[in-house]
């Protein structure tokens, strides 16, 4: 029986496939996931369309980002299995489905359909297509995996540059009663059809024994970068896995609690001052912190392919505490320090993200990377409902005692402050991965893309290829 389009087999790389059409291919189905972000456009319509209150309008959201989590989770083995062209369409389907859903719901003035739509079937979406392409990226690019998957993952933060002000000029054409609304949804839906299905038809996954090309000499070994491989079963049972997972909900906690609150967070700061802020400064204030989780998924994990992931998360951490410390103590006193934090902080919530799957094929290899990137992202899910329930719980707390201005946001401040001492302690406590967790020699062997029913020889790295692609356990890690 001759294999489907979608079938891995298909996808396979002819002799000369250059490695760089890759990337394109997953920014064209992270661009448009990443229209996430810009949820809030629908916001004001919907509640005054369909009279609803701000917590229900947020409802599509919230359920998008935990589907994200979950999908990804669940689902992370079967990616792994079946190839990124399969899970490309996959979300494809389920991503644009949930936009015309949502239409209908909009269009029957049924608002249950849009968080059907929008949130379950389209945060399924999501979550497929948000892992799609990350294990064939650090297979193509095994000599800068932090690259390789900031350069996708960029897409994914920027997807709401495109998406905002596309959705409002919609808006203003259609109308924001009902109908407009629906009508906006449907043409996200099959504009977004379209865009991702040049991304599963450009798909392709290194050819059985392909080598990247020649770089620089190797470099001094990284104790935390391995050769041997580790299946997601057996990953989620080293201290490892656990302890990463506690440093990317922290870092992203942090980060969307300024993301989620960033508008009013800047007019209460200067609300007492002599230039207060305007609500579209405050706009424009949203946009910049937009552009800089974008450009930190790219710089940062860039970045990280020369000073190590360990390192740059010490970054993340550290400098993160720092910059929230700044904010607290001093934002007040001055809007360009009270941006630049606000600046770095996003950047450092968007190379998070970007890095960690390289921070992965570092300890666990590139057996099963996607699977187990895919179990990570609960921490994202887990986050994106803690991060806003800190800053907004807080903040209506402080409201009710009195405080106003800057002292709404002391108390959740220095909550953000914890939070990234306790994942700058948990990066400490990571060590290489444990040899009992080491997949077989033959798994990991090779460099071919068929599977079993785990996902088994997905790996292209099975002798260093890159500066600092050594193994050794008898090494404190740098």
């Amino acid at each position: 029986m001759t294999p489907g389009i979608l079938d891995r087999s298909r996808s396979v790389a002819p002799p000369g496939w250059s490695r760089w059409l890759v990337p394109p291919a997953a920014l064209s189905v992270h661009l448009s996931i990443g229209q996430a972000y810009a949820w809030s456009v629908f916001k004001p319509p919907l509640e005054s369309a369909l009279d609803l209150s701000g917590t229900q309008s947020a409802l599509p959201f919230q359920l998008a980002i935990v589907m994200l989590g979950l999908s990804a989770a669940f689902g992370g083995t079967l990616v792994e299995r079946r190839g990124p062209r399969w899970a490309m369409a996959v979300s494809l389907a389920c991503f644009s489905t949930g936009f015309l859903i949502a239409a209908l719901g909009a269009a029957t003035r049924q608002y249950w359909l849009v968080v059907l739509g929008y949130g379950f079937v389209g945060g399924i979406g999501l979550g497929i297509g948000y892992i799609s392409p990350v294990s064939t990226l650090i297979k193509w690019f095994p000599d800068r995996p932090g690259m390789a998957t900031g350069i996708a993952i960029m897409g994914f933060g920027g997807g709401a540059l495109i998406a905002s002000p596309w959705s409002a000029r919609m808006l203003d054409s259609f109308g924001s009663d009902s109908d407009g609304i629906a009508t906006a949804f449907l043409v996200h839906g099959l504009t977004y059809a379209v865009f991702m299905t040049l991304g599963v038809l450009l798909v392709r996954v290194p050819p059985e024994g392909w080598r990247p090309p020649a770089g620089p000499p190797a470099a001094a070994p990284r104790a935390l970068v391995t050769t041997a491989q580790v299946s997601a079963r057996n990953a989620v049972r080293t201290p490892q896995f656990w302890c990463l997972w506690v440093v990317l909900c922290m870092n992203v906690t942090a980060g969307i609690g300024i993301l989620e609150k960033a508008a009013p967070m800047i007019t209460d700061f200067f609300a007492g001052t002599d230039t207060p802020v305007t609500a579209s400064a405050a706009a424009g204030f949203v946009a910049l912190l937009s552009l800089a989780n974008m450009a930190g998924r790219l710089l940062w994990s860039s970045t990280s392919d020369v000073i190590g992931r360990k390192n740059m998360y010490r970054v993340y951490l550290g400098a993160g505490a720092l910059m929230y410390l700044v904010i607290a103590r001093l934002g007040d006193s001055s809007k360009p320090l009270f941006v630049v934090c606000a600046l770095v902080i996003l950047s450092f919530y968007g190379g998070g993200f970007a890095t960690v799957p390289a921070y992965l094929k570092d300890l666990f290899g590139t057996y099963q990377v996607g699977a187990i990137h895919g179990r990570l992202l609960t921490a994202w899910s887990t986050a994106g409902v803690l991060g806003p329930l800190i800053v907004n719980r807080v903040a209506d707390s402080q409201e009710e005692a009195g405080r106003s201005g800057p002292g709404l946001y002391g108390l959740s401040l220095g909550i953000m402050i914890g939070l990234l001492a306790v994942g700058f302690v948990a990066n400490e406590l990571i060590r290489p991965v444990d040899p009992r967790h080491h997949e077989p020699e033959r798994a990991g062997g090779g460099t071919g893309d068929t599977a079993d029913a785990e996902g088994a020889t997905d790996g292209a790295d099975g002798a260093p290829t890159a500066p600092g692609d050594a193994y050794d356990t008898r090494k404190d890690p740098r």
